[in-house]
């Protein structure tokens, strides 16, 4: 009978044991499970918006007229000319 009652508490403990690793991987498990629906969630709420991923930004080419570039073209001439105008005919300093 002495040992039959060792045997039953070895065994309550044994069980005991499991139970508690059992619940401690449960846990586990449900904290992984918060991580991965809240991973899901993030990317979900990305890609399902409009189905397809938007680009992080959006650049519009803008075009200009040709008589823009002509006024440009022309100011940039007058420029050059004036630096080139300024080159051949340095100032003189003049002393005060």
């Amino acid at each position: 009978m002495r040992i039959a009652g060792r045997i039953k508490t070895m065994a309550k403990t044994l069980i005991q044991t499991v139970v508690k690793h059992l619940q401690h991987e449960r846990a586990r498990l449900e904290d992984e499970l918060h991580r991965v629906t809240a991973a899901l969630t993030t990317f979900g709420k990305v890609y399902m918006q409009g189905g397809k991923p938007r680009p992080a930004t959006t650049i519009k080419t803008r075009t200009i007229s040709a008589a823009g570039r002509k006024r440009i073209a022309a100011a940039q001439r007058a420029r050059w000319a004036k630096i080139r105008a300024a080159k051949k005919s340095p100032k003189k300093l003049s002393k005060k």
